[in-house]
């Protein structure tokens, strides 16, 4: 079996294993109005904002960007929030679903393409993002081919941004965690960006209902308990 034979199991695997969990209930531990969920989005969102704001400039109307494995396009239409021109915009994904629904809920103009990078020209985006989707990927050829794709598709001076789990999950071994090893093997940058976030779920989830500031405080004072990083490496110019 070669190495495109490879590839071409690991998608699949993952189209099956995403396939199962939206027909899963377990979805309603993730569900947009839940408490914890809601306060986990403003925490990631703010993260981001700040090194976007730091790495890219405040203005983002002129940068092309792509989201790899855009999902139902949470991350894309929060840049169009904060002054993305759309048309300037890409975003991948392996599930048909939820690339239809992507363009149900998106401003028009964005690009779509169902399947891996492989659309995109070298240098072709100022910015290539990626939101738990490296450690949905177990195969270490296929994490390494994807970190590629990202590094080829972005210009010089242009960045890789990765949100993702910092510890594995027990209960689910579909998941892995990225390691700080891993990223700096992946993208070799001499100029990147770590920050840890988010309250481990299970620990957030016992505290819905109790003052926010007690779930604030221990994501404050004990980093060990973030479960989430934000990773940005910049291309050499």
């Amino acid at each position: 079996m070669g190495l495109l034979d490879d590839h071409s199991n690991e998608q699949e695997r993952i189209r099956a294993v995403y396939r199962d969990w939206l027909a899963d209930e377990r979805i309603a531990a993730y569900a947009w109005y839940r408490a914890d969920v809601m306060e986990q989005d403003l925490a990631r969102r703010r993260v981001a904002a700040a090194l976007l704001a730091q790495t890219l400039g405040p203005d983002l109307g002129k940068l092309r960007m792509v989201d790899v494995g855009c999902g139902s396009v949470g991350f894309l239409r929060q840049l169009v929030d904060w002054g993305a021109d759309p048309c300037r915009l890409a975003g991948t994904e392996y599930q048909e679903q939820r690339l239809v629904l992507a363009r149900m809920r998106s401003a028009p103009g964005i690009r779509w393409h169902l399947g891996d990078l492989d659309f995109a020209t070298p240098g072709s985006f100022d910015l290539a993002v990626a939101n738990t989707v490296f450690s949905s990927i177990l195969a270490p050829h296929a994490r390494a081919a994807l970190a590629s794709a990202m590094w080829r598709s972005v210009a010089p001076g242009g960045w890789c941004m990765l949100f993702d789990f910092r510890y594995n999950n027990p209960r689910n071994p579909n998941v892995r965690c990225v390691t700080r090893d891993e990223l700096r093997q992946m993208w070799p940058a001499a100029e990147n960006r770590y920050r840890s976030l988010l309250l481990a779920p299970p620990i957030a989830r016992r505290l819905v209902g109790a003052p926010r500031i007690v779930a604030e405080l221990l994501a404050a004072l004990a980093p060990p308990l973030r479960s989430h990083f934000i990773y940005m490496a910049r291309k050499p110019a």
